[in-house]
């Protein structure tokens, strides 16, 4: 069952809509805001329900807001706007985009606040450090299970994430490093459909219009444009099992597809990514601050090195037969 709605969240703070907890005050306690594209879809949705349940945060020690970008950059710099106006401590950053977030960075950065990035990047080398995955590989990643599953024969079509996003432009060049690879297989389209499973639908629907039968593999950059191609694909009266398809992030209805044999995926491990920002995004402030997530203990070759390096790449977990009920119990 897909996740419909965010649970634990203490604040969620969209554009035109300012909620300060009143915690805030209670001297001592560290002010975080997080500030992601979108809240719309599960895997952000997840990101954010780990961010609230950082040991950091149910404690008391951080007050951690929640800022729905609502997939927009100037929704996003008024939110670091206001986070700079209200004195935050800290902010961790997922950028709609690689470009335009450049800007809220440099306001941050000018009014002395440290910014973590986490799972999107940003083009800016003011950063205090990344916590999140190489899109790059997951790209390549995916795009290689299905090109494995055609053989090298037969066509593709490519769906994108939003454009100008990283996670698009990296999972891109991912694809591209895959399909060099059979040169005989052409991709007959490629469009975004900025993550979602609707407008995925729709794209897959029609190109099948206008391709039919010569469509073997669906690269889909995420698992819900993937899901509403498999949707797609039903709705046309065609067989799922014809097709290899694939997407990333290991999201819950992506994960039952993979048990039903319809679709491949790679887990990206949101609450890593989420709860490692924060233990940065804290170290950035209190020298002394040791991590509290364990999320080092997870994944023990992401070393923490004291909080002070400038990127930690939390790995993928290519979801299996094997380890998908595993991945599934985690969800309940």
């Amino acid at each position: 069952m897909r996740l419909r709605t965010l649970t634990a969240i203490a604040s969620i703070v969209t554009f035109g809509a300012l909620a300060v907890p009143a915690a805030n005050a209670q001297e001592g306690k560290l002010k975080i805001g997080a500030a992601v594209y979108g809240l719309n879809a599960e895997f952000m949705q997840l990101w954010a329900n780990a961010a609230e349940k950082h040991p950091a945060v149910t404690s008391g020690k951080v007050d951690l807001t929640v800022f729905d970008g609502r997939y927009d950059a100037l929704v996003q710099q008024d939110q670091f706007e206001t986070m700079i106006t209200q004195g935050y401590d800290a902010i961790v950053f997922v950028p709609i985009d690689v470009d335009a977030g450049a800007t809220a960075v440099q306001l941050a950065h000018d009014a002395g606040i440290p910014v973590v990035g986490s799972n999107t990047r940003v083009n800016s080398d003011l950063l205090t450090a990344y916590v999140g995955s190489d899109d790059v590989k997951a790209g390549y990643m995916e795009a290689k299970t299905v090109l494995d599953k055609m053989g090298c024969q037969g066509d593709v079509v490519i769906i994108e994430g939003p454009i100008g996003q990283s996670s698009q432009v990296q999972r891109g060049e991912g694809n591209q490093k895959a399909l060099a690879a059979c040169p005989d297989v052409d991709v007959l389209e490629k469009q975004t459909a900025n993550w979602s499973r609707a407008e995925a639908q729709n794209l897959m629907e029609n190109w099948l219009t206008a391709h039919g039968s010569d469509i073997k593999g669906v690269i889909a950059q995420n698992d819900e444009m993937a899901l509403g191609a498999i949707e797609a694909i039903k709705a046309a009266g065609l067989k799922v099992d014809d097709f290899a398809i694939a997407g990333v992030d290991g999201v819950t209805d992506a994960l039952h597809a993979v048990k039903a044999g319809s679709m491949a995926t790679i887990l990206q491990d949101g609450a890593a990514q989420a709860q490692g920002a924060i233990d940065v995004a804290i170290k950035a402030v209190d020298p002394s601050y040791q991590p509290m997530s364990n999320v080092w203990q997870k994944y023990p070759d992401m070393a923490w090195d004291n909080g002070d390096k400038r990127e930690y790449d939390v790995p993928w977990t290519p979801v299996t037969l094997d380890n998908v009920d595993a991945l599934l119990s985690e969800r309940q």
